[in-house]
């Protein structure tokens, strides 16, 4: 009987659900908005996990009848997805699931989350795990290593080889962790004081601030911030880094902190995981690495002079895959399948990658 995993990344802007077989193609795929409890709520939560199921299992033409036999045959990949679906229950077809949930933090986390997924109907193993690690499984060739985050906000979470788990607390700044789109905003505005009040020379994030928020002058600029009559962006981090690629200095020096805080999480990591040693893969995700070697070199740079085997990637396969590969963990844990890791994991994104072309995403 065939066997088939579902994988899911629910995070605060999508939700993106992936079956794939026993050999490592993947026969579904489900989209649907955020479901981040942090910011959505756990009901939110559940109903965009049952929209991004209930369109992948009709995707792969899976459903199950009131006896709970699995009944249809796969169908191939195909654009029309869309619309209501079969859906896991009794008797389900999956054979293990994995999910990567963003705000899925500390333990407190865990029996509301499990609660959430309840209504799914999902009649297998199952593992949870924040959105940080399906991100390291899918892009780690070998399974382990650091995967750092670079968004709105920075994270680093990592795994050694004996499964081990490591981590920062994602909490951002309350927390003394700085490395996202946020974070630079922020101190572009200090940037911009400094500049004003004569401690540090003019800068052209001064112009750039004026121009996306309609101020006429940095003291208006530095008065709407203070009195709440402006709101910062986290999507002005793209406009810091072509700001910093026109030669401004403080951007420039901006990025290279932000690259040296990225790095030093990695590196508080790496100290509790013991790799300092081994030759492993660092996944760089976000859109922060968008803007390239201005972050990444010096990103790298910190993180080689701790651990000089360390590699940095860029993930290049859909979070998504690494919640399959979290699902083929947890069903192999109580079923004891015997998979080649390496090689189910090369035909996985392969295989997404064909089915994301056909389905125009």
């Amino acid at each position: 009987m065939t066997q088939y995993f579902l994988g899911m990344d629910v995070g605060g802007t999508k939700t993106h659900a992936l079956v794939a077989d026993e050999n490592g193609k993947v026969i579904g795929f489900g989209q649907a908005g955020g479901g981040n409890p942090e910011s959505k709520g756990y009901g939110e939560l559940t109903s965009v996990m049952e929209s991004a199921l209930s369109q992948a299992l009709l995707m792969a033409g899976i459903s199950v009848d009131p006896a709970g036999n699995r009944r249809g045959t796969p169908s191939p990949p195909s654009p029309g997805w869309a619309g209501p679906g079969g859906r896991a229950g009794p008797g389900s077809p999956l054979t293990g699931a994995g999910f990567g949930i963003g705000g899925y933090d500390w333990p407190c986390d865990d029996l509301p989350t499990r609660q959430a997924i309840r209504p799914l109907g999902l009649n297998c193993p199952i593992e949870i795990a924040n959105d940080t690690i399906i991100g390291l499984l899918a892009g780690a060739e070998q399974g382990w290593g650091i995967a750092l985050v670079a968004g709105t906000g920075g994270n680093c979470r990592g795994r050694n080889r004996q499964g081990q788990e490591g981590r920062v607390t994602g909490e951002g700044e309350a927390f003394g962790e700085f490395g996202g789109s946020s974070e630079l905003v922020w101190r572009a505005v200090h940037a911009v004081n400094y500049a004003w009040i004569r401690r540090s020379p003019p800068t052209r994030l001064t112009a750039m601030f004026l121009e996306l928020t309609g101020a006429r002058s940095a003291f208006e600029f530095l008065e709407g911030i203070a009195r709440d009559k402006i709101q910062l962006n986290p999507d002005w981090a793209r406009t810091i880094f072509q700001v910093a690629l026109s030669g401004d200095a403080a951007a420039r020096e901006l990025i290279a902190s932000c690259g040296r805080e990225l790095g030093e999480m990695a590196c508080a990591v790496i100290r509790q995981l013991n790799l300092e040693e081994e030759t492993f893969e660092v996944v760089l995700t976000g859109s922060m690495f968008k803007g390239g070697s201005l972050l990444i070199e010096p990103v790298q740079r910190k993180i080689q002079a701790l651990a000089p085997g360390a590699r940095l990637v860029r993930l290049e396969a859909p979070p998504a895959v690494g919640g399959v590969l979290l699902g083929l963990q947890a069903a192999g844990r109580e079923h004891a399948l015997a998979v080649d890791w390496i090689a189910y994991r090369a035909r996985l994104i392969q295989s997404v990658k064909r089915l994301m072309v056909d389905s125009g995403e």
